[in-house]
């Protein structure tokens, strides 16, 4: 993860149960290169009680029927499923990622290799699922949403006191979609500087414009859901990208990394070329003859830039004409 910005491709639930549609989105995740595609591995009955009510996104979204364990059952893949997602990820070169929301989940997917956890917004204070994960002692990338400074903190806090020490946190709003006005990007420089931990963003506004400009920021992991059609069916779809939008984001931000260089202030190769057409010289401004003074009224700057430089103006002026010089022609001394 060391070789500029990680996207993650978020699958999240949008495959509705259907290990086709998951096999899909991977597909659209590897054809919009993405480095890493991710879903979420969950038992419904371990992670929401049956008296949790739906989200008001989610009762827009799946209508106001039903428990939130209704809801997320038929999201449910069986964890033979996760397995031959991991080998199709392996078989088209992309990393299987998979967030656990219990504490079953994340040791199963321990169990089946995988090297890096995602913790949700939402178990940012489940301290058993935390402990559980830190002792796994593997790379931990953690979502912020709905979260405070200090309990970003003690979350860090509980992993490291239980061996993981290799933790990425995620600037987030847990809002689908989150308004603009709650986006609040400028966080992310203060949970660099409180946390120094890699920093990066998780985003579920509408559109690709603020992912890139997160990538401006500096965000070294960006993260975005999608789905094959917003349309569908699911709580989750409608805040999400559509196979063509992923493309045109991951394209935005690779730009972006490439446009933020290194930091030093440098003719850039591209720019070499026009240096000396866009530049100005010291030229005679009217027929100078051999012996004439150099003086404010026979001589200006004009392009283009290969003469001498009007930088060296005062040193010019008072200097004796060496030879006959025609108007616009480059002064030399």
């Amino acid at each position: 993860m060391d070789k500029g910005i990680f996207i993650i491709a978020e699958a999240g639930v949008n495959h509705n149960g259907d290990i086709n549609i998951a096999k899909q989105l991977v597909d659209v995740a590897v054809e919009a290169r993405a480095d890493a595609v991710k879903f979420q591995t969950f038992i419904g009955e371990k992670c929401v009680s049956s008296k949790a009510e739906k989200a008001a996104y989610q009762k827009q979204t799946v209508g106001e029927a039903g428990s939130q364990l209704d809801m997320i059952k038929k999201l449910e893949m069986p964890q033979d499923a996760f397995c031959v997602l991991k080998e199709y990820c392996e078989k088209k070169k992309i990393k299987f990622m998979s967030t656990a929301f219990d504490i079953d989940s994340a040791m199963f997917l321990d169990d089946i290799g995988v090297d890096v956890f995602k913790i949700p917004s939402g178990e940012i204070t489940n301290y058993p699922l935390l402990k559980v994960i830190g002792q796994f002692k593997k790379r931990v990338i953690m979502s912020t949403g709905m979260s405070e400074v200090h309990e970003i903190k003690a979350a860090i806090d509980v992993l490291k006191q239980y061996g993981t020490n290799d933790i990425s946190v995620l600037h987030c709003n847990t809002q689908y979609p989150t308004p603009m006005e709650d986006v609040n990007l400028k966080a992310m420089q203060q949970l660099r500087n409180e946390l120094d931990l890699p920093i990066g963003y998780s985003d579920h506004t509408l559109g690709i414009e603020v992912p890139i400009a997160a990538a401006a920021l500096g965000a070294e992991i960006i993260e975005k859901h999608f789905t094959m059609d917003r349309n569908m069916e699911g709580p989750d779809h409608r805040a999400s990208l559509e196979p063509d939008e992923l493309k045109k984001m991951v394209e935005g931000i690779r730009n972006i990394e490439k446009a933020l260089g290194d930091g030093i202030k440098r003719v850039s190769p591209s720019e070499k070329e026009n240096l000396n057409i866009v530049r100005k010289s010291i030229v005679a401004s009217v027929a100078i003859n051999k012996g004439d003074v150099f003086t404010e009224d026979n001589i200006t700057v004009k392009r283009p830039g290969n003469g001498i430089s009007p930088m060296r103006w005062n040193e010019v002026i008072g200097k004796k004409a060496a030879r006959n010089f025609k108007a616009d022609e480059l002064i030399e001394i």
